[in-house]
């Protein structure tokens, strides 16, 4: 029966209350393509203990419940646990959905998915490695954590995809409809990332490629924003950058590459 969920009382939450801001649906795009990731589905799949955490879902539990339907396509006993560092914003559980308090250490719950949306984006760019550590030190040994953020609406949203062993990837989506080039996802890339758009840096090279096959693919505009993104994305692929091929159709435009593609210079050395 939905509830409070009742992790370890004696740990401590670790971080500091951000905004909350929230919205229903804002998630959409993250999580249509959790959903369909080979390797989130895998782990859901096979997980023991199929726990996902939504970390700091803010100041309301929408897009918890609304994860939590998403994933239950994958796996119908999937539990979701919404943790939330603010106790105000605790609320009692739902539709088989659990809130509990929690922040960086997930409140002792060892979960095979964590999701963190907009969460870190609120931090300086120096906490980040140690809150992805913290984190991942109480995933489920083949865990994963999504951390990402996305604009007021979810129409631009930016991700990376982590297990033990570091980022996996970056993943761009956007609404084919309402962004006019790839590089304005520029403003919601995650923390990580966010200042690293500079000449020099690979994100910027990417991004800037980006654009570069967008406007190449002009003539296709005809056809639509995705046709013409697909026709974009192929010419990444032929100046030699690692865009990640999808095999059905996508409602987004998506841009997805290893994290090795766009890691900041410093932490090449």
């Amino acid at each position: 029966m939905a509830g409070r969920a009742k992790p370890d009382q004696l740990t401590k939450p670790v971080g500091t209350i951000t905004r909350g801001t929230t919205g229903v649906n804002r998630l959409r795009r993250s999580d249509r393509w959790l959903i369909n990731d080979e390797l989130v589905r895998a782990r859901l799949q096979t997980a023991p203990d199929p726990l996902v955490v939504d970390l700091g879902y803010g100041a309301s539990p929408w897009t918890t419940l609304e994860l939590a339907t998403r994933v239950r396509t994958v796996r119908a006993d999937v539990r979701v646990i919404g943790l939330e560092i603010d106790p105000e914003r605790v609320v009692p559980g739902r539709d088989g959905v659990g809130f509990a308090r929690g922040g960086f250490e997930l409140a002792g719950l060892r979960p095979v998915l964590v999701r963190a949306f907009n969460v870190l984006r609120q931090y300086p760019e120096s906490a980040v490695p140690d809150a992805w550590a913290t984190i991942l030190s109480g995933v489920a040994p083949d865990g994963l954590l999504v951390d990402g953020t996305c604009d007021e609406l979810g129409r631009r949203c930016a991700w990376v995809l982590l297990d033990r062993s570091g980022p996996l990837s970056l993943t761009l989506a956007w609404d084919p409809f309402t962004v006019e080039r790839p590089s304005d996802i520029a403003e919601r890339l995650p923390k990580a990332l966010i200042h690293r758009n500079v000449p020099g840096e690979p994100i910027h090279a990417l991004l800037t490629a980006a654009d570069r096959a967008w406007a190449h693919a002009a003539p296709h505009a005809p056809f639509g924003p995705r046709v013409r993104w697909r026709t974009a994305a192929e010419s990444l692929r032929q100046e030699g950058f690692p865009v990640r091929t999808y095999r059905r159709r996508m409602r987004d435009c998506v841009l997805s590459v290893p994290w090795s593609a766009v890691a900041p210079n410093n932490d090449r050395t």
